[in-house]
C-alpha cells in the first residue's frame, strides 16, 4: 500500500453524496469524462491515467475501488493497476485501504490542481538551475548557451508568476469563503 504524506489532505469520503449519482445521466457524465480524459491526454498525460483520473474527478466521493473504476471505464483490472500506478507516480492519486478490507480505494486529494502546479514550481526550480549550469558548460557567447540562459530566464520568470498566482488563488478562496459564511 502507497501512504502518502497528504492523506490528511485527501477529498472527503461520504457515500452519501455518491447517491446523487442515482439522479444523474449516466450516459452524459460517461461523455464528459472521455471529453476531460481527451483534454488531458491532448496535454500530454498518459491515456489510460487520464481516463481514470476523470473518472475519480466525477465521482462524488473523489475515491473509488479498481472494481468500480473497471466497471465505469468498461476497462480491464490491469489497465486501472497500470493507470493508478502512473497517477500515484505522479502524485495525483492515493491508495488507501477500506477499513477492514484488503480492498484498496483509489481517492484525488484535494485540491489536486493547486498541488499539481506547486510541484511544478519545483520542477521549474530543478530546470531552471540545470539551465544555468547548461550556459556555463556550453558557453555564454555560443548559440547553444545562449540558448540555455534564455530558457533559464524563462523558468525563472515561470516561477516568480506561478507563485503570485498562487497566491492569488488563495486570496480567491478566503474571498469566496467569506462571502459563503456572511449571513
Amino acid at each position: 500500500m502507497i501512504e502518502s504524506d497528504r492523506a490528511h489532505d485527501a477529498a472527503p469520503e461520504d457515500a452519501a453524496q455518491d447517491t446523487a449519482r442515482d439522479v444523474r445521466d449516466d450516459e452524459a457524465v460517461a461523455r464528459f469524462v472521455e471529453r476531460f480524459a481527451a483534454d488531458l491526454v491532448e496535454a500530454g498525460m498518459q491515456r489510460m491515467g487520464a481516463r481514470v483520473l476523470a473518472a475519480l474527478l466525477a465521482s462524488d466521493s473523489g475515491a473509488l475501488s479498481s472494481a468500480e473504476l473497471a466497471e465505469r471505464l468498461q476497462i480491464s483490472p490491469a489497465a486501472v493497476s497500470g493507470a493508478i500506478r502512473y497517477l500515484a507516480q505522479v502524485d495525483l492519486v492515493a491508495r488507501e485501504r477500506e477499513p477492514g478490507s484488503r480492498r484498496e480505494r483509489y481517492r484525488l486529494y484535494n485540491e489536486v490542481w493547486y498541488e499539481t502546479m506547486t510541484r511544478r514550481d519545483q520542477v521549474l526550480t530543478r530546470w531552471e538551475s540545470t539551465m544555468r549550469d547548461g550556459v556555463k558548460i556550453l558557453g555564454p557567447g555560443t548559440a547553444a548557451g545562449q540558448r540555455a540562459a534564455e530558457t533559464a530566464e524563462f523558468f525563472e520568470f515561470m516561477q516568480h508568476e506561478l507563485r503570485s498566482l498562487l497566491e492569488r488563488w488563495r486570496a480567491h478562496q478566503a474571498a469566496r469563503a467569506d462571502v459563503a459564511e456572511e449571513p
